[in-house]
């Protein structure tokens, strides 16, 4: 439901949302929008500026206000006493609930800041405490917590974790049972930060004035023992003393030897330098003498060069000579062959022109055994009127036949269409038979982790110990969809999408390599062995009896399903549903006028109530009741919820379908049994057809052949005549005429011979002129060759002793380098050790050896001396150490006297201001629950505890002694004439004393708190009516006071809000305009709408009668 507020359509005065919003303190409550959250599906409701007043039966969500409140504004699940985890406020079957608050603002023109927490089920960790659920938006920013709770309590001053201001249902017994100390904290921690503050810093001061005393008597003892301690340490400090100064000495002949070891490697370099420079010399030397034969070298090989060019060209020229000769040779060849060809064909005239006559007789005959095959062959007429008379008669068949297979076809594709109809729909039926995939479709569609981790534990079976079983939701088996929706609706979503393993050994590996190492949310549930536990119901078997028979129950929800062990087991230990009851039409009766909810909330010892969840359907309308026993007044609350049909269990063969199909395949079956002898009468019918058409067909085959036949016939007697003509042509052929063709091509062949020889003779002549030349140019080039040889020889001789002379001076000049690259060095080395220009006349003075023989003597003589000297370097460390600290410790004991009188000041004065202020307070508090209690025929006092000491100093330590961490408040009560007043406490007071103390002690606080709106939830339980009549009348007293004259419309005392399941009726006070009162419902007989409830509607309503 939604409750808003409307406009008025009666004549009621009341002030307009102007004036109304004006009348907000700064930080107070202007509205509060919940979704999802425990009970409420969607609401938004307003709160008045001063007194709200929320009322409505138990378990219809009126604590979820304040719960909203205190988490809406960045407070714990802990500060309200009911969980540890902010996922457990999200509603039943949601996966998200949203809290969204809006405060008033400090000025009516300044910023409104909206503050919005979104708590997610699927985040943060699974072991947690939700830290990680939830997040939160300021004016739809996304900003992180601390900043909330820093605009919540600095700029607004509202303090969520102090009972003074924010007092849940849960809480209430706390706030009573805080001894004096706590309630001393918690109320400065209400009334001013500085105050509580102050108060820290007195409990620290004295703390450390205490604890001054016994630290200067320890610094002297201290101060002694450490000078004894140094006293015996002299020897052996002027024996490190000794050794230091000969470590001093060795590292002086050490810097000496590394001067005198540059000096040598000097002179050294010197040296080498020399060689170098007179190798150079001789290197350049050697080198002026190759260059003429180089010269010379050169000159000659130009002209081997150059000969041996003419050579090739001379070489080339000859081969083309002899090729050109020889092509002229093979012409002439050529050409021979040519006229003995054409004399043979000329010879041979006469001998075809015989074979030519013989050709024709011979075709001629051939012609007249062909014409006489004529003679063989029926008339073409007949067998062509034959051919046409049988194809009509054929004809005619096919008509018949093709009219009979159409007829087949029809009905074969009838009963084909109706086996693939058939075949379909078993397909169909049988995979709609298979609710457990169904259900693994389904889940897999809407969360892609729990298919993740399936498919993980499929393909890993072998990995774990023991069967690992699930998602539960695929493990179910409903008796009905009706039960199927009473399952679904009682166990929470992540349990259906749970995992069942049934060893310790497997939850582990499924929890590392899943959610730790795949970062996939999983939830697991351990049932040790796979084992069902042995069931205690919650009724006795009688009490059962009766709730069957009189009452409409059928059974117990794990009744009304199948399930393997281990997952019974696991629905059982989260979800209780071996104590959930199942009924019907009757259960409704029974409610109505059968006292249905005594009864079964009665324990049967009779000791008190007990908690009871049942789930029945009325008028096809399905509900599930469940009673709560509150812990603070032992009375019970009923929460009713309307059940909608499963999703997930919900059946996954849809019955309509079901019957659908099954029709559809009977249809099939009797359509296949109808056509089928159809099929078979067409079937004989076609063969006789085809049996009449084979002889007709025969006969056209036979005069098609014959017809065939007669066409080869033709063309065979075609070619024959063709060839015959051809053989008469190459007879009648003129012999003369061909014989005097054959002459005239013999003389040209002739005639081309000739002239072959005679260019294969002037391509010799020119042949052997070329080989000639050849022959003097290559005996010169063998005389040249020589010469360059022998030169060559010379050159590499000279060469060899230049590249010697070369080597030794590279071989010179990298000793040198490298002589003068260690003189590099050490010269680095020295002047690192000891800088000439800082050590030259220390190391040149007389003392110093000069050389390095006597500089190694004089090092061996120190270090044996420093050897026999055991090296002990802690001595001089502890030695300075304590030197300092008797320093350190003698400033301390004159600084000390100082520090402790400062300190005795500071707390005198912070002392004074603070006890004077808490005492101002204590008085302004006593004076108002004084009155506050006679109103109610009591007695009682508020008096300041300063922890039993009167005198203030100790004369032994000189330190001052208040006990400042005793401090508290003691609420003085008594409740009876013949008593005195004693300690409020649980243990003398009843739980009605106690909540009209603590309220009155909180409305003698209001005026002086700070907070912008304070809660208090059920805190008018267990008072009799006369108690809660004055305890109402007062909080509306106190809420209600009149803005003083001159002040701005919110200058008041804040808003309060008061949570009460009930209200007395004719409550005094209850007319005030400054009172709001927000009416939570909740139940199968609500508004279907809120805007059905007008409230200024019902209020005239009630005055006209």
């Amino acid at each position: 439901h939604k409750p808003k507020q409307h406009k008025s359509t009666m004549d009621i005065d009341r002030p307009s949302v102007e004036e109304r919003n004006q009348r907000y303190k700064p930080g107070s409550i202007k509205r509060v929008k919940l979704k999802n959250f425990l009970t409420y599906d969607d609401v938004e409701f307003f709160p008045g500026p001063r007194l709200n007043v929320v009322v409505g039966p138990n378990g219809t969500g009126k604590s979820t206000i304040l719960c909203a409140i205190c988490l809406g504004l960045g407070g714990q699940p802990p500060l309200l006493g009911r969980a540890d985890d902010a996922r457990l406020f999200i509603k039943h079957e949601k996966d998200q609930a949203t809290i969204e608050i809006e405060l008033a603002p400090h000025k009516s023109d300044g910023p409104i800041h909206i503050l919005k927490r979104v708590i997610e089920r699927d985040r943060g960790s699974e072991n947690g405490n939700g830290k990680g659920a939830s997040i939160y938006y300021v004016n739809g920013t996304k900003t992180p917590l601390k900043s909330i709770k820093e605009l919540v309590t600095e700029k607004y001053h509202i303090n969520i974790d102090n009972l003074c201001t924010f007092l849940p249902q849960d809480k209430v017994g706390n706030f009573s049972g805080f001894d004096k100390q706590a309630l001393l904290l918690e109320t400065e921690k209400s009334l001013s930060s500085s105050l509580y503050e102050t108060h820290q810093q007195l409990i620290k001061l004295e703390k450390e004035l205490q604890s001054s005393g016994n630290d200067v008597k320890a610094t002297e003892e201290e101060l002694k023992t450490l000078k004894k301690q140094n006293e015996r340490l002299e020897r052996e400090k002027e024996l490190m003393e000794e050794r230091q100064e000969l470590l001093e000495r060795i590292d002086l002949l050490k810097k000496k030897r590394a001067w005198l070891l540059f000096d040598q490697k000097r002179e050294e370099a010197k040296e080498a330098k020399e060689k170098r420079e007179e190798l150079k010399k001789q290197k350049r030397e050697a080198e002026r003498s190759v260059r003429p034969i180089q010269e010379e070298h050169a000159e000659m090989e130009g002209k081997v060069t150059q000969i041996q060019t003419t050579t090739k060209a001379l070489e080339v020229k000859g081969k083309r000579e002899k090729k050109n000769h020889e092509d002229c040779l093979s012409k002439m060849e050529n050409h021979s062959d040519g006229i003995e060809r054409e004399v043979s064909e000329y010879q041979s005239v006469d001998a075809q022109q015989r074979r030519a006559l013989k050709e024709l007789e011979k075709e001629r005959r051939r012609l007249q055994d062909v014409e006489a095959e004529a003679d063989d062959f029926p008339s073409m007429e007949d067998t062509e009127r034959t051919i046409t008379e049988a194809q009509k008669e054929l004809r005619q068949l096919r008509s018949a036949l093709d009219s009979s297979k159409r007829s087949s076809q029809d009905l074969n594709k009838q009963i084909e269409s109706a086996a693939e109809n058939s075949r379909r729909a078993s397909e169909r039926l049988g995979k709609m038979k298979d609710e457990k995939q169904h259900r693994l479709q389904r889940l897999f569609a809407k969360n892609e982790s729990v298919k993740t981790a399936y498919m993980f534990i499929h393909e890993n079976r072998k990995e774990f110990r023991k069967p690992v079983h699930g998602p539960i939701a695929a493990e179910v088996q409903p008796k009905n969809p009706l039960y199927a929706s009473y399952i679904e609706n009682h166990v929470s979503q992540s349990t259906w999408k749970a995992f069942v393993v049934e060893c310790s050994e497997d939850y582990n590996y499924l929890f590392r390599e899943v959610r730790q190492k795949r970062k996939i949310p999983i939830n697991i549930i351990l049932v040790p062995n796979g084992r069902l536990e042995p069931m205690t119901r919650m009724y006795s078997d009688q009490k059962y009896s009766v709730l069957k028979q009189e009452h409409g129950f059928v059974e117990y929800l794990d009744e009304t399903f199948t399930a393997i062990d281990p997952i019974m087991q696991a629905l059982i230990s989260k979800h209780n549903i071996d104590k959930v009851l199942v009924g019907g039409d009757a259960v409704q009766e029974a409610l109505d006028r059968k006292g249905l909810e005594n009864f079964i909330c009665a324990k049967e010892n009779g000791s008190g109530l007990m908690t009871a969840c049942f789930f029945y359907t009325h008028r096809n309308s399905s509900h599930k009741y469940t009673y709560s026993v509150s812990r603070y007044n032992g009375t019970s609350g009923l929460n009713t919820m309307g059940i909608s049909p499963a999703r997930v269990l919900q059946s996954g063969m849809d019955p309509r379908e079901k019957e659908q199909l099954t029709q559809t395949i009977n249809d099939a079956r009797e359509t296949i049994e109808r056509l089928t002898p159809e099929l078979n009468n067409l079937k004989e019918e076609n063969e006789k057809l085809l049996s009449q058409g084979k002889p007709i067909s025969l006969r056209i085959k036979d005069a098609k052949r014959i017809k065939s036949d007669y066409a080869s016939y033709k063309m065979k007697l075609k070619n024959q005549r063709e060839k015959v003509e051809d053989a008469e042509e190459v007879a009648n052929k003129d012999n003369g005429r061909e014989k005097s063709k054959r002459i005239a091509q013999i003389k040209k062949l002739i005639q081309l011979s000739i002239k072959s020889g005679e260019d294969a003779a002037k391509a010799h002549s020119e042949m052997m002129k070329t080989l000639r030349v050849l022959t003097g140019v290559k005996m010169s080039e063998h005389g040249l060759s020589e010469c360059l040889r022998k030169l060559t020889d010379k050159l590499s001789e000279a060469q060899a002793a230049s590249a010697e002379l070369l080597n030794r001076y590279k071989q010179a000049e990298a000793d040198y380098n490298e002589k003068k690259e260690n003189l590099r060095k050490l010269l680095a080395k020295a002047q690192e050790i000891a800088p000439r220009e800082q050590w030259h006349e220390r190391l040149d003075e007389d003392d110093m050896p000069s050389t390095i023989e006597d500089v190694d003597d004089a090092m061996d003589d120190a270090e044996s001396k420093v050897s026999s000297i055991t090296d002990n370097p802690h001595v001089m460390k502890q030695y300075e150490e304590r030197k300092k600290k008797i320093e350190v410790l003698q400033e301390k004991l004159d600084t000390e006297g100082g520090e402790k009188d400062l300190k005795k000041k500071q707390l005198e004065t912070k002392r004074t201001k603070w006890e004077s202020a808490l005492q101002n307070i204590v008085n302004l508090v006593n004076g108002k629950f004084s009155t506050y209690m006679k109103e109610v025929g009591c007695a009682g006092e508020i008096r300041l505890y300063t922890g039993g000491n009167e005198s203030r100093e100790n004369e032994e330590t000189e330190n001052l002694k208040y006990d400042f961490k005793d401090w508290g408040v003691e609420i003085m009560v008594k409740f009876r004439e013949a008593s005195t007043l004693q300690v409020l406490s649980a243990q003398t007071h009843s739980g009605g004393e106690r909540s009209v103390s603590t309220i009155m002690y909180l409305m003698g606080l209001q005026n002086l708190m700070s907070s912008p709106f304070r809660c208090v939830d059920e805190i008018n339980q267990g008072l009799d009516e006369r108690n809660e009549r004055l305890v109402f009348k007062r909080i509306v007293n106190n809420s209600t006071i009149p803005v003083e004259e001159g002040a701005t419309p919110n200058d008041h005392c804040g808003q309060y809000f008061l949570i009460t399941p009930k209200l007395l009726p004719n409550l005094e006070g209850m007319e005030n305009e400054e009172i709001t009162v927000l009416f939570v419902f909740s139940g199968p007989y609500n508004f279907d709408n809120c805007l059905d409830w007008n409230v200024d509607k019902f209020i005239a309503d009630k005055k006209r009668i």
